[in-house]
């Protein structure tokens, strides 16, 4: 199926709409969170081999603070993780990823109730978060899991549902697409319906077409190239390219040295329709958006694409 095809699909549901350059906006808890603007969502790695280089383990306290500087920076969201998905990276048990996150996300929901993700494949960890305190659960693995839509389901969260080839052990081993667009469209559409199926509130879900995750670098360029096509989805769009893996490869650059980088990616997505931005770096994001966003404002206003 072609990705026009696709498209088609999706704004032939009574449940999708296309993009109309019309504020939407999401619910997180009891709070509204509105996309008149790009939001930013700070990631905080409570792991000791995140490939950001920006990982913590073994001190709560330092995550929490810089969870707590994220908000006060300009985050809209903060999301905490207790494993690696980096590619080649070993599981994690359930009760070593608990440990790392529940104390955070708890600190940090009371720090700003309701902005508080947990990023989590495992539905035992995202339970034990939500009664924490957290409203988002972020899955990498797009909700594969039945018992990860029922937690969702039962605790009214929102989730991010991402597409990702594989798993982090083998994502990256020769991935391969016919059209990468339309074929993550088509996981992120279906995972979508699954999630709403089993009583996933339809205005708590989001979707990111997981860059990096089971992806070459040509496979990168073209879904923010091509980014507004996941719009016909209906559903707000989150991307995370900070520090990643491809712009590594553009700039010959560690990851700690990728700010610029991330910051050109992330006002590019933002142009091409995401929503949000998942990133390390939260106060630059947050200076770029806010000259970034009212130039790109009045081009939408103009019919400039």
């Amino acid at each position: 199926m072609t990705s026009s095809s696709h498209e088609m699909r999706a704004m032939g549901s009574s449940k999708r709409r296309a993009d109309t350059g019309i504020s939407h906006s999401i619910m997180v808890g009891t709070c509204r969170l509105r996309f008149d603007a790009p939001k930013v969502m700070g990631i905080v790695n409570v792991t000791p081999d995140s490939f950001s280089g920006d990982g913590i383990v073994h001190d709560a306290s330092r995550a929490i603070l810089r969870g707590k500087a994220m908000f006060d920076a300009g985050a809209d969201l903060v999301d905490v993780g207790g494993e690696s998905t980096r590619p080649g990276a070993e599981p994690v048990p359930v009760e070593v990823e608990t440990l790392r996150t529940t104390g955070v996300v708890e600190a940090l929901s009371v720090h700003r109730p309701g902005r508080v993700s947990i990023d989590t494949f495992k539905p035992e960890v995202a339970e034990r978060a939500l009664f924490a305190g957290a409203t988002t659960v972020n899955d990498v693995t797009g909700l594969r899991d039945p018992r990860m839509i029922s937690v969702v389901a039962e605790h009214d969260a929102s989730v991010i549902i991402m597409h990702m080839k594989g798993e982090p052990r083998t994502m990256q081993v020769r991935p391969r697409y016919k059209d990468v667009v339309a074929e993550v469209a088509s996981f992120l559409m279906d995972r979508v319906d699954a999630a709403e199926a089993a009583g996933v509130s339809p205005g708590r879900i989001m979707v990111d077409p997981g860059i990096g995750f089971g992806k070459t670098l040509d496979h990168n360029l073209e879904i923010i190239a091509r980014l507004r096509e996941f719009k016909a989805i209906g559903k707000p769009i989150v991307i995370g390219v900070s520090r990643k893996a491809f712009i590594g490869k553009l700039t010959d650059l560690p990851p700690e040295e990728r700010v610029e980088g991330s910051l050109a990616a992330a006002v590019l997505a933002v142009r091409n329709g995401a929503d949000v931005v998942r990133v390390h770096d939260v106060p630059e994001t947050v200076r770029a958006l806010k000259v970034a966003a009212p130039i790109l404002s009045r081009q939408r206003t103009r019919g400039v694409h």
